[in-house]
Formats: structure tokens, C-alpha cells, sequence
């Protein structure tokens, strides 16, 4: 059995970095991203687990890092694992543990965890939709985000609620033609850092 191959740190790293860059930037998936990217206050972490539990340990280090650190220098970790979860239907299922972890962490309603992933479906939504493309990403990602900073980012938006429906509009404007395209810009940029 041959054993998979994955790309390395850096490539998986800058491919995440360059899809929040023309995507959820680009495409103003969220209105609130461009601020944290450009004070440089993500931190993009990227998993060497290859199993749920490791997952789980290495998703824990990093609430505890996020909440330790000083809100103006870190706002936001993309726990990024390419090499486990790679089945959305598993990640799905390992968002109940995320959410646990989280608990048991005292955490909640200080740290939220939103979720990404290439293969992305939406309950009521087939696998091909174009609406399912608001979350989907390079690789399968935790997105911890300060409760906090989501409170401010409402306050000074006061159509939060809306964003949803507007990056389902977004979508359907792009189509996969335009997605498709997107996707190679973002892969195109990784090639040139």
C-alpha cells in the first residue's frame, strides 16, 4: 500500500494563506478577516496528526495558546490538518469532539470554532453547489476565533446576520467557472513566494 504524500509545511501554509487572501478577503467572505490579515495577527498552524486523538491534543495546545496570548499581537488560529480528516463526512463527525475539547477546556463562549474543509457540504445542499464553496478550503481547518473579537466585528458591522446570505449570493454570482479560477490564482501565488 503506497503511503500518501502530502506537501510540505510551507506550501501548506502559503496555499491557506493565499485562499484567505482572494478568497475569504478577496471575495469579502467575511468583513471582518482583512483587519486581523493585515495587522498579521493570524497564526497558520499546520498539524503533523494523522489521527483524530493527536488532533484533538494538538487542537487543545492551540485554545490554550490563543487564549494566553495578547489579543493585539494573535486575534486568530487556522489549525490547518492535511493529513487527517481529508473525508468530510469524519471531519463533520470530529466537530462534536472539537466542540468538546472546547468545554472541557472552559473555553466556550471565549473561544469559537469555525469550520472548513475541500469537500464542504451544507446539510440541504448536494456536494456539487456552488453555495457549499463559502467554506471550503485548500485543506481541512479548525478556525479558532475569539469570542470577543467576533462582538466587536458584529458591533461595527450592524448586517452581520446578513453575511451568510450575501456569500451565498457571492457564490452564485462567481459560479465554479469563476471559483475555478479563483483556485488557480491562489495556487498560482503559491508557486511565486
Amino acid at each position: 500500500m503506497d503511503t500518501p504524500t502530502f506537501p510540505d509545511d510551507d506550501t501548506v501554509a502559503a496555499l491557506t494563506r493565499a485562499w484567505v487572501a482572494e478568497a475569504v478577503i478577496g471575495l469579502n467572505l467575511c468583513p471582518f478577516a482583512k483587519s486581523v490579515y493585515v495587522k498579521d495577527q493570524i497564526r497558520y498552524v499546520v498539524s503533523h496528526a494523522d489521527n483524530e486523538a493527536d488532533l484533538a491534543q494538538q487542537l487543545l495546545t492551540e485554545l490554550q495558546h490563543l487564549q494566553a496570548a495578547d489579543p493585539e499581537l494573535l486575534d486568530t488560529t487556522l489549525l490547518i490538518h492535511p493529513r487527517v480528516l481529508q473525508d468530510f463526512y469524519d471531519y463533520n463527525s470530529f466537530l462534536d469532539v472539537a466542540d468538546q475539547v472546547l468545554e472541557d477546556a472552559g473555553l466556550d463562549g471565549v473561544i469559537q470554532i469555525a469550520s472548513f474543509h475541500p469537500q464542504y457540504q451544507f446539510a440541504d445542499a448536494g456536494p456539487d453547489d456552488i453555495d457549499n464553496y463559502t467554506n471550503r478550503s485548500p485543506f481541512p481547518v479548525l478556525h479558532l476565533l475569539r469570542e470577543s473579537s467576533i462582538d466587536r466585528a458584529v458591533a461595527a458591522f450592524p448586517e452581520a446576520s446578513a453575511i451568510f446570505e450575501r456569500n451565498i449570493a457571492t457564490m452564485r454570482d462567481l459560479g465554479l467557472n469563476g471559483w475555478n479560477r479563483l483556485a488557480f490564482v491562489v495556487s498560482k501565488k503559491q508557486h511565486q513566494l
